[in-house]
């Protein structure tokens, strides 16, 4: 993901919330890869950790684990990366597998 001054602080670096956001849509579309069909999902919890900034300019780049692949949630923790190759961030975030109803 570019990161471009609409999704910078004011200090010139990327929000906590772009970030958590592209977190949070790799982590719900590995869910879906991996629900079985009637399913669906929802984040029920996400905890993340900065460890730097990217800067504007930057590219963040984001790689998703599962930690757990269950029944009812699963868990899975995204590294974002900065150009340099060191962790900015990481997220761990819990799905909830519920019945489509759509």
């Amino acid at each position: 993901m570019a990161v471009t001054p609409e999704l910078a602080n004011r200090n010139g670096v990327m929000h906590g919330g772009a970030i958590m956001a592209l977190a949070d849509n790799l982590g719900g579309t590995a869910t879906m890869i991996n629900l079985p069909p009637g399913k669906t999902t929802t984040t029920v919890k996400s905890k993340t950790n900065f460890l730097r900034p990217i800067r504007i300019g930057d590219t963040a780049t984001a790689r998703a684990v599962p930690l757990h692949k269950g029944r009812t949630t699963m868990v899975w923790q995204t590294t974002i990366t900065r150009p340099d190759g060191k962790a900015a961030a990481v997220v761990t975030q819990t799905q909830l597998v519920i019945e489509w109803t759509g």
